[in-house]
């Protein structure tokens, strides 16, 4: 239990009408969550307005509301906070609330379009080799120590998180690794959080249904930057054109990490097989189980973010050549037939072309590249036509099909992704709705050698359909399908 007042410490305070001087139990922001001595904060969303629920928050139990306009009357005994923004403040309250525990380890936020999970995952596969207790945020899952925590979002609500890290805390963690999105640092759900490194992987074209332009997106991104205080390291991916403007005016060291130009974390890549890659790191060789140039971009960024933390180059080079890819981040499905599956969740149009990239480097020329994509509903539809586009110039067969449609139409979807094709790229494509037939089409399409990707979904074991998830997961279904094609 705490006091209004101290939750309240560094919100932006406009007005008071009541007393701050009360016991608080729980921070709330949906009103179905309240209950006696809570504290309603009334945020405006991006679908929901708070503020007209705060009548049912007090029904509920609530003894305080903050909001961003006071409601029209006012109930006795029941204490008024303004503050000029509700989502801000419901980041520092809960930080406030959980004795601000991000300052009791350390915190490492991951940013960019690609490259989060697979960073954060093998952040805390690395540390907990090192002999670390760690916690982890991510897309895929949420971890602490040994214990999994189901994840529902890229990051979750500022309650959430700042509850995640607390019990880090007191379950003994030295490091929290966390996944840090647009939408996140745009909503203020990490606003409370005190980060001891940032890293920057790089920005391509995504989430513009939900920022509007580019601009906007990158703007977004720059605020993880903009949150580092004097002790804090930045590191950045040198080899994107933005990494500059991503940490203009931040606080702290900023340190540099490149395959391709001097920086403080170098690496050439010396072999790229389907079985590994071998990296020279800073004069240190290397040999990892990832494949591609992104996934050496990625390990660098870990080792990068283990040394600027003390710890030494080649012990963490050691366990760096033991760290598994994360789940659905180019995952090899074995058939025992020859057939080379991979299963990735590249849904940009840039991951997608690393992807194919990566397998374009390593085939040898005389085996097919089939890749089955969609794109999901309810999201940015400017890089639809791009996704196809791209699946057409670096595949040999392309299956458009369903990702996860939400409440739009699938088949609308798909014809939105042929319209980027060209005549002589759709003679190599078909569009089949239903994804696991599109799936069973690429298997029977594929001879011995051939390379199968299916693109999108990666780690996700659902397709959502009209606000329903039915049960579908891409490594299952294409595993079952070249194991029958086996027998």
């Amino acid at each position: 239990m705490k006091l209004l007042k101290d939750i309240l410490y560094r919100s932006r305070i406009k007005e008071v009408v009541g007393t701050t001087n009360l016991a608080i139990e729980q921070v709330c922001f949906d009103s179905r969550d309240v209950s006696k001595f809570s504290v309603f904060v009334a945020v405006n969303g991006t679908v929901v307005n708070g503020h007209h629920y705060i009548e049912k928050a007090i029904a509920q139990g609530a003894v305080a509301i903050v909001c961003e306009s006071l409601p029209n009357t006012l109930e006795e005994n029941v204490t008024y906070v303004k503050v000029g923004d509700s989502a801000e403040a419901l980041g520092c309250m809960a930080a406030n609330f959980y004795d601000v525990p991000s300052r009791k380890l350390k915190v490492i936020g991951v940013t960019g379009t690609n490259g989060k999970t697979s960073i954060v995952t093998m952040l805390f596969d690395l540390f907990s080799k090192l002999g670390y207790n760690c916690g982890m945020l991510s897309t895929v899952v949420n971890r602490i120590g040994e214990r999994e925590i189901k994840s529902t979002h890229t990051t979750s609500d500022a309650v959430k998180v700042n509850q995640m890290i607390a019990e880090m805390v007191d379950e003994g963690c030295d490091y929290c690794f966390m996944e840090v999105s647009s939408h996140a640092l745009e909503q203020h759900r990490v606003s409370g959080v005190v980060f001891s490194r940032a890293v920057f992987t790089n920005i391509t074209h995504d989430h513009l249904d939900y920022h509007g332009t580019f601009n906007n997106y990158i703007e977004a991104k720059r605020k993880l930057f903009g949150m580092l205080g004097p002790n804090a390291i930045s590191i950045v991916n040198k080899d994107d054109k933005h990494w500059a403007q991503m940490v203009q005016g931040t606080a702290g060291q900023i340190q540099t990490y490149s395959l391709k130009s001097i920086a403080d974390y170098k690496a050439k890549i010396v072999e790229n097989q389907f079985d590994g890659l071998q990296l020279n790191v800073n004069g240190h060789e290397v040999w990892t189980r990832l494949i591609g140039e992104f996934n050496a971009s990625n390990l660098l960024a870990i080792y990068g973010v283990a040394v600027s933390c003390g710890q030494d180059d080649i012990d963490v080079l050691t366990q760096i050549s033991q760290i598994a890819p994360a789940p659905g981040r180019f995952q090899q499905v074995e058939s025992g037939n020859g057939v080379n599956g991979i299963v990735d969740y590249a849904h940009t149009p840039d991951a997608l072309s690393n992807v194919l990239d990566t397998i374009s480097k390593i085939r040898t020329g005389n085996e097919k590249v089939i890749t089955v994509v969609g794109c999901g509903g309810d999201r940015d539809k400017t890089k639809r036509p791009k996704m196809a586009q791209i699946a057409a110039k670096l595949s040999d067969q392309v299956i458009i099909t369903s990702d996860n449609p939400r409440t739009e139409d699938p088949q609308t979807i798909i014809d939105e992704m042929v319209a980027g094709l060209d005549p002589n790229q759709k003679k190599k494509s078909l569009s089949i709705l239903d994804r696991a037939e599109a799936i069973k089409v690429a298997s029977a399409l594929a001879q011995s050698g051939d390379i199968i990707l299916v693109a999108g979904k990666g780690h996700e074991t659902y397709q959502d359909i009209q606000g329903v998830k039915h049960h579908f997961d891409d490594v299952e279904i294409l595993e079952n399908l070249l194991n029958q094609k086996q027998e």
